[in-house]
């Protein structure tokens, strides 16, 4: 057995610790880019506690899925400004460019030059400035992860920037920050968070030490998940959330991911959809998919890991794989989670998105190798 693992260089977690964020920063830089959500919440006590340490900032907002041009505008910003250190605080979107624009203070050229797909895909040779990733969402996990997820207008797709040196110098994790979710994000991004571990247990990548950080994190999230969106003020559920999202990052940066995430970011591109409510109508068609395709041909040890999600997610330890898919679908249901043709996809589009979605990394972790036919069909069934 081969395989690697790697993570943010240090993650504090728990309730309160991001008032710890400005004390934590001064052993990092002096001049920080802080990049925050579009209505800058918390931009006054961030860049006050800054100024208290010694470290001046230039704030940049981002409303929505960070475009290409985001990102080199906001490079650029930082490169006049001359900041030694990214901070990020806010949901995916947020911290996605907050990461690219750190790992391209350290190297020349715009972000195309390294994006994958639709770019050069050149690699990132030298590491980036200090990035600080604090999460105000549970799902994506990006605080964790290597890679981040841009919006190519023009090709009106999502690509990753991907490198070893996009991992955090420091992620801090604090529930607090998301209890003011509202039920419908809580919904989107906690989905997402499910999908992102169970994709990596799964995945053909999945090794031994993210087998069990998937574990620990499906079961807070399959406890969690409905309370906190029930009640969002329940710190205990936003707890198990957070700790569900961090473990998916660690994961998905670990093992790969699978063919909810292939489409995705393909899906997200064309539609503008949300990634978190794309990711949550896929997730139980794909398992479903899934399930049939390694019965067919797939490899009889990948049902095992779908009975173990099963049980998990469940309770019922002697749940079969196909009751995971039920218990998933129950919860999409519950959560009112919209098709994907209310979105915008429509059957015009799938020969179209099939090949690229072919193409992508993610799809590349499936467990079992899914054919365009099986493809369409996933797309058709999500309409």
């Amino acid at each position: 057995m081969i395989f690697e693992f790697a993570t943010a260089g240090r993650i504090l977690f728990g309730s309160g610790k991001a008032a710890m964020l400005p004390r934590l920063a001064r052993d990092l830089g002096h001049r920080a880019l802080v990049v925050l959500g579009g209505s800058e919440r918390g931009r006054e006590g961030l860049s006050a506690g800054l100024a208290e340490v010694g470290i001046a900032s230039v704030v940049v907002a981002v409303s929505a899925e960070p475009t290409t041009h985001q990102v080199d505008e906001a490079t650029r910003l930082a490169r006049a400004e001359g900041c030694d250190l990214v901070i990020a605080q806010g949901g995916g979107s947020v911290l996605d460019l907050g990461k690219a624009v750190a790992g391209l203070l350290g190297n020349p050229g715009a972000v195309l030059d390294y994006l994958e797909l639709v770019g050069k895909g050149q690699p990132l040779e030298k590491p980036g400035v200090p990035f600080i990733a604090v999460p105000t969402t549970a799902g994506t996990g990006t605080e964790v992860t290597r890679n981040a997820v841009l919006d190519v207008p023009e090709h009106r797709v999502k690509a990753s920037l991907r490198s070893p040196h996009l991992l955090a110098r420091l992620a801090i994790i604090d529930p607090e920050l998301t209890v003011s979710m509202p039920p419908h994000v809580t919904a989107f991004t906690g989905m997402d968070a499910l999908t992102q571990l169970i994709e990596p247990f799964v995945s053909n990548a999945a090794n031994p030490i993210t087998d069990g950080i998937c574990r620990e994190g499906l079961v807070r999230g399959a406890r969690s998940l409905t309370r906190a969106f029930e009640d969002g003020s329940d710190l205990a559920a936003r707890e198990d959330m957070a700790l569900a999202a961090l473990c998916g990052g660690i994961a998905l940066a670990n093992a790969r991911l699978g063919a909810v995430h292939g489409f995705a970011g393909v899906l997200g591109g064309a539609t503008g959809h949300a990634h978190g409510a794309i990711c949550a109508r896929l997730l139980p068609i794909v398992m479903e998919t899934n399930l049939r395709a390694i019965e067919d041909r797939g490899d009889p040890a990948i049902l095992d890991r779908y009975t173990e999600v099963a049980r998990i997610l469940t309770g019922d330890p002697g749940a079969k794989a196909i009751d995971g898919v039920a218990w998933v679908q129950a919860r999409c249901d519950a959560f009112q989670i919209p098709n994907l043709g209310a979105a915008g996809l429509s059957r015009e589009m799938f020969d179209t998105i099939i090949p690229v979605a072919q193409r992508a990394s993610s799809m590349k972790g499936n467990p079992v190798a899914l054919t365009d036919a099986e493809l369409l069909a996933i797309l058709d069934a999500a309409l």
